[in-house]
Formats: structure tokens, C-alpha cells, sequence
């Protein structure tokens, strides 16, 4: 895996100076099933225009959730290991079992359409993805293309799908903003 990274969280002190509030790893960190994806959770908001005050910290979770808070946005920090043969052939209910455990059982597509991948899903967000080490492929219903480290990919609530065919760790950094279906788009 990637070397650990730090979270550095500012804010306001009584007098409303500037100050460090923490500095520390990522409090949540889970991992997908055996061989699956590590989700360090960095932060969240959960209204736009995000509140800013004294020192009241990143709103309280307690279990890991795929899409950011209605309103809100999330950053996370993701480690896609090596894709295996396992992964590449899980059926649909174990597929919809991995992301029920992040709260989103229903962004799962692998078995429904032109899903390219057990691991299609789609969610109603903008998605900022920045490949910050390794590499990795994002699958579409027509079409894939390799990002390495360096490239970012807006990602606009489409079916998509990630395979890191490289053989080494790929890390991700993915701000995730709660979106809204439009144009007939369900």
C-alpha cells in the first residue's frame, strides 16, 4: 500500500486567529472485503454554502457513505490495489454487497445494462477525481481510458467503473459534490 498521509484541519481560535486544530491521519479508514478499495474519509460538509465557525469540526458519521451529504460534499482519499481474478468475477449480488457496505447498494449497475464491469455504479454527484499515484482504468458504458498519476477526471453522475490493471497500488483522491439529475436524466 501507499504511504500514509496526514489531515491538517485549520480554524479559528476564540480571538478568531487563525490556528491548526488537528494534524493527524484520517480518523475513518475501512477497507472493501479482502481485496477491495481503502476509503480514507478526509472531510465533509453538509449544506452549501459550507458553515464556517470557531472550531466545531467535521460533522460527526458513523458508517462509511459512497455520495456526499444532500447538500454537502465529501473528500476522500481512495487505494485501489491490484484488480484480481475474484474481483473481475463477482456476481451481481456480491457486487451490490460491496457497495451496500459504503450505504449505496442501489449505485450498483453490474448486472443491469452494458455495465462493462462487476464494479459499474452511478451516483448523483460531481465527482473530482485526482490520480495522485499509480494508475488506473475508468470504464464507461462505451469506452475506457487509462489515467495515470497527475490526471484529473470530472466525473458527472454517469455509470462508471474502476480497474487498476497495473500490478501496483493506484491512490485516488476523489471531492465528491452532492448533484441533481436534470435533462431527464434518472
Amino acid at each position: 500500500m501507499s504511504k500514509a498521509f496526514r489531515r491538517v484541519v485549520t480554524g479559528h481560535n476564540a480571538q478568531g486567529l487563525a490556528i491548526i486544530q488537528s494534524d493527524s491521519p484520517p480518523p475513518r479508514v475501512k477497507q472493501l472485503g479482502v481485496d477491495g478499495p481503502t476509503f480514507y474519509e478526509v472531510w465533509n460538509t453538509t449544506d452549501t454554502p459550507a458553515p464556517i465557525d470557531r472550531a466545531s469540526g467535521e460533522p460527526p458519521e458513523q458508517d462509511l457513505t459512497l455520495a456526499p451529504p444532500k447538500r454537502g460534499t465529501r473528500i476522500r482519499v481512495l487505494d485501489f490495489p491490484p484488480e484480481t481474478e475474484r474481483m473481475r468475477n463477482i456476481s451481481s449480488d456480491e457486487a451490490k454487497q460491496h457497495f451496500a457496505e459504503i450505504g449505496a447498494e442501489a449505485a450498483s449497475r453490474h448486472g443491469s445494462g452494458p455495465a462493462a464491469h462487476p464494479f459499474m455504479h452511478r451516483t448523483e454527484t460531481v465527482d473530482y477525481g485526482i490520480v495522485l499515484e499509480g494508475e488506473i482504468v475508468l470504464i464507461m458504458d462505451e469506452g475506457e481510458t487509462l489515467v495515470e498519476a497527475g490526471d484529473i477526471v470530472i466525473q458527472r453522475g454517469t455509470n462508471h467503473g474502476w480497474a487498476n490493471r497495473s500490478g501496483k497500488n493506484c491512490r485516488v483522491a476523489f471531492i465528491l459534490i452532492d448533484g441533481k439529475f436534470t435533462d431527464g436524466l434518472t
